[in-house]
């Protein structure tokens, strides 16, 4: 149990800092500005995203919210890290640019698991 309650905090951690942190900071860096554009998305999808990323990691770090709504924050960022990769795969081609947010998935599934695991100790998931 302890070590599944480290693991969560880890692998959480990590999503929250990929999709909560550094996205609240860079936003309205020229990189991200370029970055949006370059795969033909119009600016104010940049804000509207940032937005979602920084209110789901707070969900997903804040142990107050619990239940369904952690189940959406996990949900959206599932559809998040695979149509960034889609994307990245349609305009990029088959790069290792593409790769970076499915493992960024890997990450939020392993959290997602220990999550559920510590919910209930007694069954597996």
């Amino acid at each position: 149990m302890k070590t599944t309650k480290i693991l969560y905090w880890v692998f959480t951690g990590l999503v929250f800092a990929f999709e909560g942190v550094i996205p609240a900071l860079t936003f309205n860096s020229d990189m991200a500005k370029q970055g949006i554009s370059s795969l033909g998305y119009p600016d104010y999808f940049r804000i509207a995203l940032t937005i979602f990323k920084v209110v789901g990691g707070l969900v997903l770090i804040l142990p107050f919210f619990k239940g369904r709504i952690k189940e959406w924050a996990y949900a959206g960022f599932t559809f998040d890290f695979v149509f960034a990769s889609i994307s990245l795969f349609a305009v990029k081609g088959l790069t290792g640019e593409g790769f970076f947010p499915l493992i960024v998935l890997a990450v939020l599934a392993a959290s997602y698991y220990c999550y559920h695991k510590l919910q209930s100790p007694l069954k597996t998931v």
